[in-house]
């Protein structure tokens, strides 16, 4: 009887278990359970960014949209401001311009006899720095002077400053009008701006576009240099407006009564001098009052000095004693009551010329300001002199002065002439016709 095997070959790999071959495909399916997952957070992470990216560029590009909005607002209302106060200003410009051209015309007949009371203010301005008061005096000449003048001097000036402003306002005129224009420029480049969307063809990536320009200024500078330019328009369109209403009332001032002017003067005059005489008076007082505690402290400073230096004696003497004693034996050297006293006599004795000393560096200071503030008051007497003298001097010019006529004068195209000739006496070499 025949037997037959049957050969089976298997791979010469090692098999792996039922229970590994599950384990493994539930690893599978967690592993791809979990990238699932994974995938599913990643997704939504994704579009959560997606929307909040999306709805935060809107709402930057509204913010931004906004600031420019309010940004071209800003402008345009800055330049209807300045615009309105630009065009008040060309207006009185204008307005000054044909004032100054009246005021000319006026001032070419506007003179008169006015050396009298220029030498009086010639004469009251030789006082010393001190003394050169606004009082009632140089009022009233100036008053006088004005009336006598006609206005001229006041008039002249006037025109000059007008001159001046219309010089400094033609300055003015062209940077406003730079300015106007940078302002349309800007409001023209905002609005264009504002106008781009995202699907503007004309938009596209800039290199380094978040680089702060060159020349750039901060928007608290921008604003104050703006809020500067109209304040200087409506501070340039007040002063001009000053300007020519000084011109008009300069102009259309007349001559008022001169009668008993030259009085008013006198009598403030007088005032002045009997004022600075009491001054003076005053002074004087004060001075002899000094000079009396001047002699009064200096004898007193004396005193003191012959009271430290009896201090000062005896402050040796204790002192002297004190060290003499340290040289008894050892065996006597005890700390006794002569000891105690005089030790307790050299304490009080320094103690007396420390206070003799800071009384007396006391003394000599306040005599030195006593000293200086006699010094000051000399000098000032002098000053009071010299005023007096001035005082008296213009009233005595004062007295030649009489008013001939109060009203205004004739016009005279040779006036400045005829005062020239009175003034150099020239009567005898030019003739008139």
């Amino acid at each position: 009887m025949a037997f037959h095997f049957i050969s089976t070959m298997e791979k010469p790999m090692q098999h792996v278990s039922v229970f590994d071959w599950q384990s493994r495909l539930d690893r599978l399916r967690n592993v791809a359970n979990a990238r699932r997952a994974d995938a599913f957070a990643d997704r939504n992470l994704s579009r959560v960014l997606r929307n909040e990216s999306r709805i935060e560029g809107e709402w930057a590009n509204y913010a931004s949209n906004h600031a420019l909005d309010l940004r071209i607002f800003e402008i345009k209302t800055w330049h209807e401001l300045i615009t309105k106060s630009f065009d008040r200003m060309v207006k009185e410009v204008d307005l000054l311009v044909k004032e100054r051209a009246a005021a000319e015309t006026d001032l070419e007949w506007q003179a008169g006899p006015v050396a009298v009371i220029r030498e009086l203010l010639f004469i009251r301005d030789d006082r010393n720095e001190s003394e050169l008061s606004a009082d009632s005096v140089s009022t009233e000449l100036h008053n006088q002077f004005f009336i006598l003048e006609n206005n001229h001097q006041l008039l002249a000036r006037l025109i000059q400053t007008a001159w001046e402003k219309l010089a400094r306002l033609d300055v003015v005129r062209f940077k406003v009008e730079q300015e106007l224009k940078n302002k349309m420029e800007t409001v023209e480049i905002d609005t264009a701006q504002r106008s781009l969307t995202c699907k503007s063809n004309a938009i596209s990536f800039k290199l380094d576009a978040l680089r702060d320009p060159k020349e750039s200024r901060s928007y608290e500078n921008w604003l104050e240099s703006t809020k500067n330019l109209k304040q200087m328009v409506d501070n340039e369109v007040e002063e001009t407006v000053g300007i020519r209403e000084s011109l008009n009332v300069c102009r259309n001032k007349a001559l008022s009564i001169l009668k008993g002017q030259d009085q008013y003067t006198e009598f403030y005059i007088r005032n002045r001098i009997f004022q600075t005489q009491q001054a003076y008076n005053e002074l004087n007082w004060q001075r002899s009052k000094l000079v009396e505690d001047i002699r009064a402290l200096t004898c007193e400073i004396q005193d003191m000095e012959d009271a430290l230096l009896e201090n000062t004696n005896a402050l040796k003497l204790a002192e002297t004693r004190l060290e003499n004693r340290n040289q008894r034996n050892i065996t006597e050297l005890c700390l006794d009551e002569a000891y105690d006293s005089l030790c307790l006599e050299a304490e009080k004795l320094r103690e007396i010329r420390r206070c003799l000393m800071r009384k007396l560096d006391e003394s000599k200071a306040n005599l030195n300001l006593i000293s200086d503030h006699t010094n000051k008051i000399d000098l000032d007497i002098g000053k009071k002199e010299h005023s007096i003298m001035i005082d008296t001097k213009a009233l005595e010019v004062c007295r030649a002065f009489k008013v001939k006529d109060g009203g205004i004068p004739e016009h005279n195209p040779f006036a400045q002439t005829d005062l020239n000739i009175e003034l150099t006496h020239a009567e005898d070499i030019t003739e008139k016709n």
